[in-house]
């Protein structure tokens, strides 16, 4: 028990308690969202997001499975109509799964062993044990749609499982996002594949949660698969942004 307080309490101190951190959050996601966009959480977490977006007035449905997540999206959202909290995942087609938890770590929580054993072998999770795991249902992003309307945009961040999510999407959403990790460097060009099946995109980059551009200029395909090339050896992760071009 206390374990899972810390790593909630943990949490909550890196996602909300940094000052600035909200405001650059608003500042950075006006791009994609305005009053009453419709924007899709698939990771929700402890709510960060959820919180920006709201400000900025956008419509949110927060995707969470993890149980201590669920209780604090619940106690600061709950009471909010314009936000939808669903306790599920999000895959390929649904049904179920197992979601291992990371009880002191809930950050890194998944449902992709493979994705475990992957980023296992690197340093920085040499500390990261993935010690309890609960069954979840599983719906689809097409699912969310058909329910809550296409978003203006949609976060990705499932922990190894973003190809699954995406293999659940039949057309292409305005804008989205997904975590891109070099020590998974191959997960990541399967995910931009799978993006660039859906539409015309093109992208940019925000390395590890600063909410800043990586280039000036929005890239294709190519140039982002170049950038990874640059920002591999680093070990550093970060988020990819892709919009659709306009027409």
């Amino acid at each position: 028990m206390l374990t899972r307080a810390w790593g909630i309490a943990r949490s909550l101190v890196i996602y909300h308690g940094q000052p600035g951190r909200h405001r650059r959050l608003v500042r950075f996601y006006g791009q994609f969202l305005g009053p009453d966009d419709v924007a899709f959480d698939i990771g929700a977490h402890v709510g960060s997001r959820v919180r920006a977006w709201r400000a900025l007035g956008a419509r949110v449905v927060a995707v969470e499975p993890q149980p201590d997540c669920l209780r604090v999206l619940r106690t600061f959202f709950g009471r909010d109509a314009k936000v939808t909290i669903l306790p599920v995942a999000i895959g390929a087609k649904p049904g179920t799964a197992h979601l291992a938890l990371s009880t002191a770590t809930p950050t890194v929580s998944t449902l992709s062993t493979e994705w475990i054993d992957t980023v296992s072998t690197d340093r920085s999770f040499a500390k990261v044990r993935w010690d309890r795991r609960v069954e979840v249902p599983v719906t689809t992003l097409d699912e969310l749609v058909k329910e809550h309307g296409e978003p203006a945009f949609c976060k990705i961040d499932v922990e190894g499982f973003e190809a699954e999510v995406l293999a659940g999407l039949s057309r292409p959403v305005r804008a989205l996002s997904f975590e891109y990790l070099p020590m998974a460097h191959d997960a990541g060009l399967a995910v931009l594949g799978q993006v660039e099946s859906l539409g015309d995109y093109e992208y940019n980059y925000s390395p590890v949660e600063t909410m800043r551009w990586a280039r000036s200029s929005w890239m294709s395909a190519a140039e982002l698969v170049a950038l990874f090339g640059e920002i591999r050896p680093t070990g550093r992760s970060g988020d990819v942004y892709a919009r659709l071009r306009s027409s």
